[in-house]
C-alpha cells in the first residue's frame, strides 16, 4: 500500500505543509489570524567560544503584525 503523498511524487513534509495550510484556511478569521502568526518563525544564533555563548543573533528576523 503506497501512501498518497509518495504517489503523488511528494516530500513527507511537503505533504504536511499542504494539510496544515488547507486546516489553517479552514478556521474562522480570527482563528486564523492566530494560527498564521503563530507559524511565524525566525532563525536565531549564537557562537560558542571556550565554552561560552557569543552574542545571540538573528538571520531570519521575526515579523509580528
Amino acid at each position: 500500500m503506497a501512501f498518497s503523498w509518495k504517489t503523488a511524487g511528494i516530500t513527507y513534509l511537503k505533504y504536511t505543509q499542504i494539510c496544515a495550510r488547507a486546516v489553517r484556511n479552514a478556521l474562522k478569521e480570527e482563528q486564523r489570524l492566530i494560527a498564521q502568526r503563530r507559524d511565524e518563525q525566525g532563525i536565531k544564533y549564537a557562537k560558542w567560544e571556550n565554552g561560552k555563548q557569543g552574542e545571540l543573533k538573528s538571520i531570519v528576523p521575526q515579523q509580528h503584525s
